[in-house]
């Protein structure tokens, strides 16, 4: 089968041009003054805007009783 409409190089340029991967954005925990993500809870804290979402010590605990 022949290909009736060839897309050219430039119009295949156009599209892949949005497939390039973006650097991650990092942000100062207010909290413990770590690198994190923007828009996502620290985690080396549990904290996010100021309010504590995630308790840290007990997630580990949970995780390393897993283990054994």
């Amino acid at each position: 089968m022949v290909i009736r409409m060839r897309h050219t190089r430039a119009h295949t340029g156009n599209r892949r041009s949005h497939h390039a991967l973006k650097a991650k954005t990092f942000a100062v925990c207010t909290n413990c003054e770590q690198p994190k993500e923007t828009h996502i809870v620290c985690k080396n804290c549990g904290f996010y805007r100021g309010r504590k979402v995630v308790d840290v010590v007990k997630k580990v605990e949970k995780k390393q009783a897993k283990k054994k």
